[in-house]
């Protein structure tokens, strides 16, 4: 993943949906880490991932 480490996972089944995987990300950002959360198909789950991006801002 370019460099990101995964912080935490959730399972993409649970009644609440991303819900949980954005207020975690929600609060690493309050502390100042860049987080983001995303997919992962293979494991149906939310991870949110601190580190590098590949993506243009």
């Amino acid at each position: 993943m370019n460099g990101r480490m995964v912080l935490e996972r959730f399972p993409a089944g649970g009644p609440r949906g991303s819900w949980p995987a954005e207020e975690f990300a929600q609060a690493r950002r309050r502390e100042g880490q860049t987080v983001e959360v995303v997919m992962d198909l293979t494991s149906d789950t939310f991870l949110v991932v601190v580190g590098g991006s590949d993506r243009a801002e």
